[in-house]
Formats: C-alpha cells, structure tokens, sequence
C-alpha cells in the first residue's frame, strides 16, 4: 500500500508507513517543543499567535529563539484588491548579547493559497521590507503577491536603521550582526520562523515556498539558491550585487578617483555624456527609440569630447580629469593581490547606466566625493564610505579617502576575510537543480548601480559549471535594455514583467518561459524579453510592438 505524499509542490509515491513516519518527524522538526498547532485551514488563527514563543530548535542556525510581539487582522487595500490578513511582527534573538535582534513581518492572509513568499532587502538592509509589494519589475495592473493570497514575509536581516537608512553600515561593528547581513544568516533564519509562525496560524506548511528580491535582495535570492538548496522552490533574483566586496573596491577606487580637483562630472556633463552616448549608438540595434539594445555594438569613446588642451571650459566638453573619471568608471577595475573568495576584478558600468537626462547617469550623484561623505555624492561612494567606517577598520571617524582599494596596505587581511562572506560566488547550483528548484535571473542593461556585466559574468560561470543542457532545465537570464536600477526616476525603459505567474507555472507545471515579452509601464511599449546574450533587434512593423523585433546575437 503506498499514499502520495507532497513534497516542495511535487507529487511522489511513497509506502504508507513511510508517510507517517516523515510526517512526524517533520512536525517534530517544524514545531520543536511548541504546543499543538492549529488544524489545518485557509485563514489564520491570529489571535493565538500574539505574545507566543519561537523556539531555538525552529530554527537551523543558531538563535536564542524569538517571539511575537504583534499579531492583529488588518483589512487592507492591495493592488486594487480588498485583502484580510493576519499581521505578525516578531524579532529573533541572536546568541551574542549585544548584538541587535532580527525583526520580521509575516503577512498570513484569509484564503490563503497554500503558498509562501519570502522578500529580499536593499543596500545595506536595516527596515523591513514592505510585505503588500509586487515583485521586482513586477506590473502594476497584477496582484502582488499577498493580494494573490500569498503567505508573505521578509526581515530586516538583523540590524536596525538609523537616520541614513540603506546607507547605515553601523552594524557593521558586530561580527553577528555583520554574518547575519552578509553572509545572508539571516535569510534562514528568517525563512525558518516565519515558517514556523504560518504552521502555527494555519495547522499547516506551505506547499512551495519563493524568494524575490533586487539589488541587495538580488544578491540574497542567489544566496538562498546557493547556501540552502532546498528552501525554497522558485527563486527571482534581479540586479543582484552577488560580488559584493569586489563592487565595494571598485566603488573605492572610483570615489578616490573623482575626488580629485576637477575630475568630478556634474550634472550638465553626465548629460552631455548621456546624450552623446544616445546620438552615436541608439540607431544601433535597428531603432532610434532612446534605448540602446545592441550593447556590443556601443563602442563610443568619451575622448571625443575633450575639451581644447584638456582644461574645463564649460559644459560642452569634458576636462583630462573628468574623461579620466569617466574611463574609471565605464572599464573593468582589478587589484593585483589574491582575496580569499578569489573575485579578481569589478567589470564596471557601460557609459548608457542611469536614467535619462533629468537624472545624473552612472549613479556619480550632484557633488564630488570628499571627507565628510556628502550626500549629495553618488550612492557608491556613500556605501564605500559607510563599509570602510563599520566593515573594515571599524572606526567611524576613519577617511574612507585614505584607503587606496589598489594598495591596501595592513587591511589586506582584513579585506580578504570579508570577501569569504560578502561575496557569494558559488556558480555551482546543480543542488539547487535536484531540489527541483527554478531561477529566474533580471537585469536592467542601464543599470547605474550594480553592473549588469557583474551578472553576465556570474551567469556565464553557471554554465561553465553546470553545463548549458542542464542550466537550461531550471535557470534564465534576461538583459532589459534601457532598463536601470528598479525603475527609479525616469529610466529609458520602466520595465515591467509578470515573473511570478511565469514562475509559478514552471514549478508548479513544469512549463518553462516561452517567448516572454516586458513592457515600459509608463507607455504600454512591449519589446521581447530575450534569453541573455540575445537582444531585440528591430526587424519591421509597429516600433511599439515586440512583435516587430527578434531576439539576435
């Protein structure tokens, strides 16, 4: 005699006896020492879960467990839709005393589906991700996943914000709370007692679980796949800063760069680099439209617009110093000693990042960078600043000027150390593969803050490894021309795609992406969404139209 037993959203024959006995340890697991939980239903028991406990034993890694410190039903309006859900705020409690607990929200909503989502952070984390949102790139006129009936939730992966918000690297100072952000601990950690709150409310686990995150949330949906295989069964990565230490020097170097006298592009001379960028290669890929799809095909040289003899006369032209930024920027950046996690070089940015003329390009911000870090600088040189202070010499008061990424001198050592945890670089995810999981991979090709040639290379290691046959049975990359960093101010391309319901299908049914299409959300334009390294070429037709394009190498 055999039942069905399902296991991660698939269905597996199994003997009878063999059911019983995984379903208890499972419950043992899941539960630890907690009472009985609730039976199994669609809508959540809140009330029962305000002020209970989460036991250590919930939780993989090592906690002092938690607890719940809010729980009420709140009635709200999400995507269009009126949603009622079971509201959790708890906090976990890390082993070492003085370092910041892990607070996290659970969104358990009435009807539920039977599924879990779980959301990624951004920058240096420190706020709670909102648990109503849409996924990365997700369309406006699509239910978010709460509103489609998602037990929803995400963390603020172990330290809490000051003033400077995404830009607090204070945290830093506490080795657990450091591991908890970097090295991803808390991701676990959270998924585990969020887990272990939904089978209170509900009397049951999810069926299958997902991750979706961008920038710092990107990098934590490759830390997932990479570290804990089995977790979750679709997972949406976007812009992800996965070579997290080796982006940090390069940032360093470039803030060291352009604080040079005179060597800082302000906003009149990004613009005349954006534009003279449009006007050399925007016709390129078959269509003069402001986005630039055939990126091999962009080789311009920021050296035509030298101004005579070098010297800054104006906003027409560009200095020796700027054009000398300029090339730091848009070129790969190497150091010549090892790190442990053995990332060798930062690809930097193709002179198109940003967004459109009303928006400094290249994430260089509206000043210089200098000592004190001004805000108005780019958001590089601010994160570069903030992990010097808290990550590497852990003395807030240090100039994070004085350390050359190119020489780093006696923090070499230091350097290296967090590389092992900042950068996740593990491309062997065929574990993840055998978990049955699937991967969807995002990047905006105008992208001012993580460089989407960061993630061509990790995509490219992925295949090497793993094998093109094999990689294609769980995992695609898309390249979003005109696309930047999450859609923020007014992008060549607002990018918007439904990756969850194309992510569902695959896991759910076994149907991988076929011909996807993305849409500029403030135009209604399509164009093909097409597999990396393939971009839309314009062919005939409707310029607003991806049926008017083909995907070309």
């Amino acid at each position: 005699m055999s039942q069905v037993l399902r296991v991660r959203g698939k269905s597996r024959s199994i003997p009878a006896g063999l059911v019983l006995a995984t379903m208890l340890v499972s419950a043992t697991a899941v539960l630890g020492s907690a009472p009985a939980a609730a039976a199994a239903g669609t809508s959540p028991r809140c009330a029962e879960l305000a002020g209970s406990e989460i036991p250590a034993s919930a939780i993989s890694l090592p906690t002092n467990g938690g607890r719940v410190e809010s729980a009420s039903l709140v009635t709200q309006v999400v995507s269009g839709r009126t949603i009622e859900y079971c509201s959790v705020g708890a906090a976990i409690f890390p082993i070492d005393p003085s370092a910041p607990n892990i607070r996290l929200q659970v969104g358990m909503p009435v009807g539920w589906n039977r599924d879990a989502m779980m959301f990624g952070g951004g920058g240096y984390n420190g706020t709670i991700p909102n648990i109503t949102q849409n996924v990365p790139f997700g369309p406006a006129d699509q239910p978010t996943p709460l509103a489609r009936k998602y037990a929803t939730f995400a963390s603020d992966s172990g330290h809490q914000a000051g003033p400077a918000g995404s830009l607090d690297g204070s945290f830093g100072m506490n080795d657990e709370a450091l591991r908890n952000f970097a090295a991803g601990d808390a991701l676990k950690k959270t998924r585990d007692a969020a887990m272990y709150l939904i089978r209170r409310g509900y009397g049951t686990g999810p069926n299958r679980a997902y991750f979706a995150g961008g920038s710092t949330g990107g990098r934590e949906a490759l830390v997932v796949a990479q570290r804990w295989p089995d977790a979750f069964d679709g997972v949406i990565s976007a812009y992800p800063a996965w070579n997290n230490t080796a982006e940090v020097l390069y940032l360093g170097y470039l803030a060291q760069v352009m604080s040079r006298p005179g060597a800082f592009p302000g906003p009149d001379k990004q613009t005349l680099l954006y534009n003279s960028v449009m006007e050399a290669c925007d016709g390129r890929d078959g269509l003069e439209d402001k986005v630039i799809s055939n990126l091999g095909g962009c080789d311009f040289d920021p050296r035509v617009l030298r101004c005579p003899k070098g010297a800054d006369t104006g906003p027409t032209c560009l200095s020796d110093p700027q054009i000398t930024s300029v090339l730091a920027a848009s070129k790969p950046f190497s150091w010549p000693y090892r790190i442990a996690s053995g990332e060798r070089e930062y690809p930097g940015f193709p002179l198109l990042s940003g967004a459109d003329m009303r928006t400094p390009v290249l994430g260089f911000g509206t000043s210089a960078p200098a000592n004190p870090m001004p805000v108005t600088s780019g958001y590089g040189s601010q994160y570069w600043d903030q992990w010097v202070k808290y990550f590497l010499t852990r003395d807030p008061g240090h100039n994070s000027l004085d350390i050359d990424p190119r020489r780093p001198g006696k923090w070499l050592s230091r350097i290296s150390y967090l590389s092992t945890i900042q950068d996740r670089n593990n491309s062997d995810l065929r574990p993840f593969a055998r978990s049955g999981g699937k991967l969807l991979l995002l990047h905006g090709a105008a992208d001012e803050l993580v460089s989407h040639r960061s993630t061509n290379d990790y995509y490219r290691r992925v295949l090497d490894t793993v094998g093109p046959g094999q990689t294609q049975e769980f995992m695609r990359y898309y390249l979003v021309p005109g696309a930047n960093h999450a859609n923020v101010g007014a992008p060549a391309f607002a990018a918007t795609w439904d990756s969850l319901s194309v992510l569902e299908r695959w896991v759910e049914e076994g149907r991988p992406p076929a011909k996807p299409v993305v849409t500029d959300g403030r135009s209604g334009i399509t164009r093909p969404l097409c597999e990396y390294p393939r971009w839309p070429k314009y062919r005939s037709g409707d310029p607003d139209s991806a049926q008017s394009f083909v995907c070309s190498r």
